[in-house]
């Protein structure tokens, strides 16, 4: 195996300086090929409230130079086991949705075509459904964690099907999801009625909101996550929003009572092990951050979905599976 090509040396060139990739990783065109490839889509056209996740990704990617090449809470080095490129940003049409999504689905299926794992930064929610098309095309249909302050399962907007409140109704009808492995996690705040909960469950999703999290804690939700997802391919979707306004202000439909990037960040710790097929990180709208609070927390939370694929991919190559469904010990 090649050795993987890392980030920038920050002691010796400072994090400041040079070019914006994520992490300061290589680019996807300066090597070879990737395990892992972090991509934008810059995307905002399906939003039902303030605009400006389109910035997302750039702002994303900005507050990524100071992740470092160790995770200790892991124990991995994600850069250094697998190689891990920025593939820059899928170019969409702003003005038509729908072409929009095919744009994001084949540019998603050629870059996994090789056996490459995407991370993809948002762009907003609606971006999640042509990822998990992808995704499913390549695996099968995927159990899903969702992340998020909403339940994004309505039926419609203004009587458009694809909108950023959208994509799991739509990702269930098309059959592209394992429906016995479904979660929300993080909801809370007012519904348009309780029907919005009734039709959700007929879905397939459980819920977890964030008061239960408070309640029961990182550790305990993470492995009641683990034991409904199994070892199904699992795709990680995670809205900004999950997080409090406090930790995360720079999104487009903000919710008090959200979960605290610590808690976020320990649920997906402890689901090391878990057969993790692809993940998005979306919601992220810089111009309502302050001091890049919400940049700073998604790129940390992108670090560690990478950390996980590490892990995975450690143990793949062992030839052994990391402890996931049995409740077992973390690594």
């Amino acid at each position: 195996m090649t050795e993987p090509r890392g980030p920038v040396d920050s002691s010796r060139v400072p994090r400041f300086a040079g070019p914006a990739t994520f992490a300061r990783l290589p680019r996807l065109d300066e090597v070879a090929r990737a395990d892992v490839a972090v991509v934008g889509v810059p995307f905002d056209a399906g939003v039902s409230y303030r605009p400006g996740a389109r910035f997302g990704p750039a702002a994303v990617r900005e507050a990524s130079r100071l992740l470092r090449p160790y995770h200790p809470g892991l124990d991995v080095s994600p850069f250094a086991t697998q190689q891990v490129a920025d593939a820059g940003d899928i170019a969409v049409n702003p003005f038509d949705i729908g072409e929009a999504i095919e744009t994001i689905q084949h540019a998603a299926g050629s870059l996994q075509a090789d056996g490459t794992r995407l991370v993809t930064i948002g762009g907003d929610h609606t971006v999640a459904l042509p990822l998990l098309r992808a995704a499913a095309r390549r695996h099968g249909p995927v159990a899903v964690l969702h992340f998020d302050a909403h339940l994004d399962t309505w039926d419609t907007y203004f009587g458009a099907e694809h909108t950023h409140g959208t994509p799991f109704r739509r990702a269930v009808e098309e059959g592209i999801l394992d429906t016995s492995a479904l979660s929300h996690v993080g909801t809370r705040g007012p519904l348009y009625g309780k029907q919005d909960l009734t039709e959700d469950q007929k879905l397939g999703f459980g819920i977890v909101t964030s008061a239960d999290v408070y309640r029961r804690g990182a550790d305990e939700v993470a492995d009641q996550l683990r034991q409904r997802i199994g070892d199904r391919p699992l795709y990680i979707s995670i809205d900004i929003d999950c997080l409090d306004p406090a930790h995360a202000p720079g999104t487009g439909t903000p919710e008090a009572g959200g979960l605290t990037s610590r808690e976020l960040l320990e649920i997906l710790r402890g689901l090391a092990g878990c057969r993790l097929v692809g993940a998005d990180v979306v919601e992220v709208a810089p111009a309502y951050d302050h001091a890049e609070i919400t940049s700073v927390a998604a790129s940390h939370i992108a670090y560690d979905l990478i950390s996980l694929l590490a892990l995975q991919e450690n143990g793949e190559r062992a030839g052994e599976r990391l402890p996931a469904a049995d409740g077992g010990p973390r690594p």
